[in-house]
């Protein structure tokens, strides 16, 4: 039984997804009579079972040692793509906090959307963004974990532009949109050129592989910086901290989950990218500038504000910004500390 829970770890974001499918009947308007609310009733339903095994996988696979479970996605005669999925105390835990805070944040909306009838598409969405990051998490692939961080950018646009009929929300969702998106190109990059150095997107044998590496100085921080990019643009670290703040016209359950669990997304790939950025003294040292003048930067503008979402979305810029120093100084325990500090 132990056996089988760690080992159906990747049903855990299949549920969420489920969820968004089953609603959508009620997202064609298929029930006049019932509405949209049964849509609602159905994804918190599956994001209950994905929150029951995380927490079932935890409890078994705690403090067990690193496990890989890998399927193969595409073969060809040059190219090898598998998706790995990790399973160790730090993903399983991981899981489990973004699985609690989606159902928690869901639980939250019944109340909170009680007179609008866009449940279908909020809660679906909800689940879209809960699979994104559970899948993120599990992944051990870094082609993977870009497929996964496009799928949060896309679930971002959507949320906070749910009251598409106010401009600031338009505004906000386009900023939030193309903003991350100019991260995720740049990563983009560094995916592709680290493929012919390193001969593999996984986690575990790019840290082996940067152990030996021995790169060109200019190559190691070309390609730091384009892999520190993605987290960048993610975490809402300077020069890309605005679009948090623009994103706070979403419903509040969705700036719970996306505070929680989807910034924090990105200094989780980075804290998994440390090694080959370590490759880099120039990386790292930027690293550290960035993480300091927005700590810095934001927080000084979180105390100028009247607005209760503005001084959340500077101060959790600011936070954020201690992982980015904590990674560029190389202390990845106190790293992930901060991280699920900040979840909880």
């Amino acid at each position: 039984m132990d056996s089988f829970v760690l080992h159906t770890v990747w049903l855990i974001p299949c549920y969420p997804i489920i969820g968004a499918l089953l609603a959508i009947p009620w997202l064609l308007g298929w029930s006049r009579q019932l509405g949209t609310r049964p849509a609602g009733y159905v994804n918190i339903l599956m994001a209950g079972i994905a929150f029951v095994h995380a927490v079932l996988a935890l409890v078994t696979g705690w403090n067990l040692p690193f496990q890989e479970i890998s399927y193969n996605w595409l073969h060809t005669n040059s190219l090898d793509i598998n998706f790995p999925i990790e399973i160790s105390t730090i993903t399983l835990t991981a899981v489990a906090v973004v699985t609690g805070i989606n159902l928690i944040s869901q639980i939250y909306a019944v109340g909170y959307l009680e007179m609008d009838w866009g449940w279908a598409r909020f809660f679906s969405l909800m689940n879209c963004f809960g699979a994104g990051i559970c899948g993120l998490v599990l992944s051990n692939s870094l082609f993977f974990t870009y497929v996964f961080l496009e799928l949060l950018t896309l679930a971002t646009y959507l949320l906070v532009g749910f009251w598409f009929a106010q401009p600031l929300v338009i505004t906000g969702a386009r900023d939030a949109f193309w903003t991350k998106r100019v991260g995720d190109i740049i990563l983009l990059m560094g995916v592709i050129a680290i493929y012919p150095l390193a001969g593999t997107w996984n986690f575990t044998e790019l840290a082996t592989w940067a152990q030996t590496a021995k790169l060109d100085p200019t190559v190691a921080t070309l390609l730091g910086l384009s892999l520190s990019a993605g987290p960048l643009g993610k975490c809402a670290q300077i020069p890309f901290q605005s679009w948090l703040d623009e994103a706070m016209e979403a419903p509040v359950p969705a700036t719970v989950l996306r505070n929680a669990v989807v910034v924090g997304a990105g200094a989780f790939v980075l804290i998994k990218l440390a090694p080959v950025i370590s490759l880099s003294p120039i990386v790292l040292n930027a690293l550290v500038i960035l993480g300091v003048a927005t700590s810095i930067c934001c927080s000084l503008i979180a105390i100028a504000q009247i607005d209760i979402k503005r001084v959340i979305s500077y101060a959790l810029s600011a936070y954020i910004g201690l992982v980015f120093i904590a990674v560029g100084t190389q202390n990845l325990n106190s790293a992930q500390f901060i991280l699920f500090n900040e979840s909880f």
